[in-house]
């Protein structure tokens, strides 16, 4: 199961380079505006930087689209429900196969709520991804000032990823050596995954015990003050990150506004 597996950014990528904070602060403010705006223009409009920054966020293009396949496909398949179960097709009629009608302006606002979805997933991919655990940590006990027990959870959570899909592979082959095996039925994948996925979650929850058992009895939370060994600051180009962020954002709605397309979510 890859899509557990954390992806490895180059080092030396801008966006590697910049403090998880400030990565994660950018793609908050996108996400705001995405969840703002219902028209399909800005979205589109943020997508495409998003895409382009995939390059400086030193992560491998192709690996990254092997991983995050499942956004792409949540994302399709929404827009594909919105469109056949819409309440009422309203446009010109763009297909017609009996009693199934799809109008143009019910088809781009499906359009337009896909577009959405992957610009929100992707950027979140982006900021997480790029990312070292260790790093985002240390941002949210030193930046943030949260408690360290906090902190130390989230990155023991990322850092077991690669052990969920490593239990996930394991509990496949098992079945599969079993013999058990869905073929070609989807009714049948969809079952056997179901129970892949509770036996992962009830060795999830044992191991997370464990590991619970085991920081506490080192001393994790013994003391409120903890110091650090790597220390992170909010360097100007960090805040720089932030604001770009704000410029695409707030860019988007202005040439939506321009095209006449610009739909918010309260007006």
């Amino acid at each position: 199961m890859r899509l557990l597996t954390p992806l490895e950014p180059r080092p030396s990528a801008p966006l590697a380079r910049a403090n998880p904070l400030a990565k994660i602060g950018a793609a908050l403010v996108l996400m705001l505006v995405l969840f703002a705006s219902l028209d399909g223009v800005t979205a589109a409009i943020i997508l495409v930087v998003l895409v382009a920054l995939v390059s400086a966020s030193g992560l491998d293009p192709l690996a990254l689209v092997r991983r995050s396949w499942l956004i792409g496909l949540t994302a399709v398949s929404i827009a594909v429900v919105n469109v056949l179960f819409a309440p009422m097709q309203s446009g010109a009629t763009v297909l017609e196969l009996g009693s199934v009608r799809i109008g143009s302006e019910t088809l781009l606002n499906a359009a337009g709520l896909g577009i959405r979805l992957l610009a929100v997933g992707l950027a979140g991919v982006l900021a997480v991804a790029s990312s070292q655990p260790a790093d985002i940590a240390d941002a949210l006990i030193q930046q943030l000032h949260v408690s360290p027990r906090f902190a130390l959870g989230t990155l023991a959570a990322i850092r077991l990823l690669p052990t969920l899909a490593r239990d996930w592979q394991t509990a496949s082959l098992a079945r599969r050596a079993r013999g058990i095996d869905a073929g070609r039925s989807p009714l049948a994948a969809a079952r056997l995954g179901a129970g892949l996925l509770f036996t992962l979650l009830v060795g999830a929850v044992r191991r997370a015990t464990r590991l619970s058992l085991a920081m506490q009895a080192r001393g994790l939370g013994a003391r409120d003050c903890r110091s650090v060994s790597r220390v992170r600051r909010m360097r100007l180009g960090d805040w720089g990150w932030i604001a770009g962020s704000a410029v695409v954002a707030f860019g988007a709605i202005a040439i939506s506004l321009l095209l006449g397309t610009w739909t918010p979510l309260f007006g």
